[in-house]
């Protein structure tokens, strides 16, 4: 009979990894009070840790600069189908006659 593995939220993790971070109690601690192995606790501790300088990276000025490119290709587009609208209708009244 096996055991069913179990599976824990981001939230979970996420608040486990702080509490290793914090330092205030051991590793063993950390894990007895939530119920998993020290290993797992340390693994999310150091994913945490790698992941938290993320948290606080600009991206604003890169969004702002691929914002300004996909507006530049979306005016040129729309100048394209404008003239293709334009010769379409010239065309058009060129036949009807």
């Amino acid at each position: 009979m096996s055991k069913k593995r179990r599976q824990h939220s981001a939230h979970f993790k996420a608040q486990v990894g702080l509490d290793a971070l914090k330092g205030i109690d051991p590793i063993h601690a950390i894990a007895a009070r939530h119920g998993v192995h020290p290993v797992q606790v340390t693994q999310w501790k150091k994913e945490a840790a790698a992941r938290l300088p993320g948290v606080f990276a600009r991206k604003g000025s890169v969004d702002a600069t691929e914002a300004k490119e996909r507006e530049k290709e979306l005016f040129e587009e729309i100048g394209r189908l404008k003239m293709e609208l334009e010769w379409l209708k010239k065309k058009a009244g060129e036949l009807e006659r």
